[in-house]
């Protein structure tokens, strides 16, 4: 599909279109306008070879009418609304032959927005803080969607030429160049995907065919696409998977993020899901790719390999682990989040069975949420304090540590970075940045409008923000406004070195430490100690000793009478502290020396790492 330019200097064009009955290539060039006509190759296809050299700009005329972007150009030089661009995507002379892909187990994923990483928000200037990022441990990147979208800035959501880069974060090499550059400094780069919609503007896949689209079912963000829905289901999906392959192929990612995979219905005996995992693998030939889904009902047949009807997705996101720890450092149910108490016992509970909702009533939905994940490894299930929606979905898309305190948030950050799911940041918690990150778009004034007030509506289910706007008359900055307050200020990570140090040395013991390495859940297990602390003992197994992690998020706690036997060191050991979430060095306030003797004190608002050593006689 789309544009593939050949050796002799000319260019084969293929695009689906049954809905017309001629379609020409309109090559805009110095002169004007010139149309070159393409022949039909049955089943709605239409294609061609020629005269048309790496570079040109194009649209394609439809039945001799107007004229439309390539619905799988490479390349939206002015925009999704402009001409397409014929790119060839051999001139890139790639230096990661070696590269051998990435594999689940250790993954430190760290999430970020391209346009609001940096100052400058390109793929070059992203490209210049990726040592910074091998330097803290995260080991794979993940990009929120790069999908061509309408105006200056976008989350990626809204993406309506799924093959085209956004072109204001830089062209297709320099993205080239920033996967390179990743690679070459060992780190993982994966990107995020969204195929269950297709944004409001820009959108002209219908003028081709009505085909891509499958009304009958539900979708609060649009159109959703078509996998299973009559004879134009075949082409519309080739065209997804193809897309998917493309990323992997073409730019040598490593892998993807697939978006809201509840929301890709398909009835048909192959889930489209299934499909486009095994020809991702398949495209990305010898190299390991790395396959993760959103998915809100958290359905483990996404997880699940081919042999036992699954998906074999990688990894699943967890929501779960999120709410119930943000009502746990802030207090306050509302919403969707009205289902979780931020308990102790809850927190521990979905550790130790990778998530909270396995099947039971769900107040929030009216209805059971969830499958059980409980005898999933919890590689496969991706936790997170943070990320865009989370944030964003705040009135004032505060971080963590704004709005449950610092303390607090050192803490959770402490106890979440040792558990053996795969944890994933997102860009600048690591040194507690101060920039919120907010809903941003840039559409025309009449959608603009309508989308700002579709956002509010959307925050308005959280009480606290309905009577913000409605009776105190905040006002939720929404466009460029928005998009400036979200920029990442890196001069922070100069000041803020206590959150960056935190974070720095948990990813060491995450990674070199033998014990919390294993992620290992037959050697975990976990106690409640009172409504807001528990612990967690991980058992290692030789010289390597036990390790516990003590976690409250209430007053101070003596543990005394100590009636919990995961808190007894191994015989003939002792308790050694590691890692103490209020130790000075992290901003924290100190702490005392910790002593078991005669009773156990843990701290408020704090997180304890201890290791048993041996008592020498």
């Amino acid at each position: 599909m789309g544009a593939r330019p050949l050796a002799d200097g000319r260019t084969h064009f293929r695009v689906w279109a049954p809905r017309r009955r001629r379609v020409d290539v309109c090559v805009h060039e110095s002169g004007g306008l010139r149309y070159l006509p393409l022949e039909p190759s049955g089943r709605g296809y239409f294609e061609g070879t020629l005269a048309v050299p790496v570079g040109s700009l194009y649209k394609y005329r439809l039945d001799g009418g107007e004229a439309f972007p390539d619905p799988c150009s490479r390349f939206q030089p002015e925009g999704p609304h402009g001409p397409s661009q014929v790119v060839d995507p051999t001139r890139y002379a790639w230096k990661d032959s070696n590269w051998p892909g990435v594999t689940l187990k250790g993954q430190v994923l760290y999430e970020l927005h391209i346009g609001t990483f940096t100052p400058e928000g390109t793929y070059a200037a992203a490209a210049r803080k990726l040592p910074l990022l091998k330097e803290l441990g995260v080991t794979t990147l993940e990009l929120m969607p790069l999908h061509a979208c309408p105006g200056r800035f976008n989350w990626g959501y809204d993406g309506v030429q799924l093959y085209a880069p956004h072109a204001a974060y830089g062209g297709p090499d320099e993205l080239r160049q920033l996967v390179d550059e990743a690679h070459r400094l060992g780190l993982g780069i994966i990107v995020d995907v969204v195929y269950n919609h297709l944004g409001p503007d820009g959108n002209y896949l219908s003028q081709y065919s009505q085909g891509y689209f499958n009304p009958k079912y539900p979708n609060e963000w649009g159109d959703p696409t078509n996998f299973d829905d009559g004879e134009a289901a075949g082409p519309s999906r080739d065209f997804f998977i193809q897309n998917a392959c493309y990323w992997v192929a073409e730019y040598h990612f490593d892998g993807l993020r697939l978006d809201a995979t509840q929301s890709l219905y398909d009835a048909s005996p192959r889930h489209i899901v299934g499909e486009l995992v095994e020809r991702v693998r398949e495209a990305a030939g010898k190299r390991h790719v790395l396959i993760i889904g959103e998915n809100e009902p958290q359905d483990v047949k996404l997880v699940k390999p081919p042999s036992e009807k699954g998906y074999g997705v990688d990894s699943i996101w967890v929501d779960d682990f999120h709410h119930s720890a943000k009502v746990a450092a802030v207090g306050r149910s509302e919403a969707y989040l009205m289902d979780y108490c931020g308990t102790a016992q809850e927190l521990l509970s979905c550790v130790l069975r990778n998530s909270l909702y396995q099947g039971q009533y769900y107040k929030w939905q009216k209805k059971p949420r969830g499958t059980p994940l409980l005898h999933t490894d919890p590689k496969h299930v991706v936790f997170y304090l943070q990320n865009h929606d989370q944030l964003a979905n705040a009135l004032k898309g505060e971080r963590l540590h704004q709005q449950a305190g610092p303390a607090r948030a050192r803490a959770l950050t402490t106890f979440f970075l040792l558990l053996p799911q795969t944890p994933m940041l997102f860009m600048g918690q690591e040194f507690f940045a101060s920039s919120p990150f907010l809903y941003f778009v840039d559409h025309n004034a009449e959608l603009q409008e309508l989308v700002r007030k579709g956002r509010n509506d959307f925050l308005s289910q959280f009480p606290s923000a309905r009577h913000a706007l409605e009776v105190e008359g905040y006002q939720v900055p929404f466009g460029e406004e928005a998009f400036r307050l979200s920029k990442l200020d890196w001069s922070e990570r100069e000041r803020n070195t206590g959150a960056l140090a935190l974070h720095k040395e948990l990813l060491r013991l995450r990674r070199e430490d033998p014990v919390f390495a294993a992620q290992d859940p037959k050697r975990l297990t976990g106690a409640v100690l009172s409504q807001h602390a528990l612990v967690l003992r991980y058992f290692g197994s030789g010289q390597e000793g036990d390790r516990l992690v003590l976690l409250n998020l209430g007053a101070e706690l003596e543990v005394a009478p100590c009636p919990e036997p995961l808190l007894a060191p191994p015989p003939g050991n002792k308790w050694s502290l590691l890692l103490a979430s209020e130790h000075v060095r992290y901003g924290g306030m100190g702490t005392p020396p910790f002593s078991e003797e005669t009773r156990m004190r843990i701290p408020g608002q704090t997180s304890l790492v201890l290791t048993s050593e041996e008592m020498k006689t």
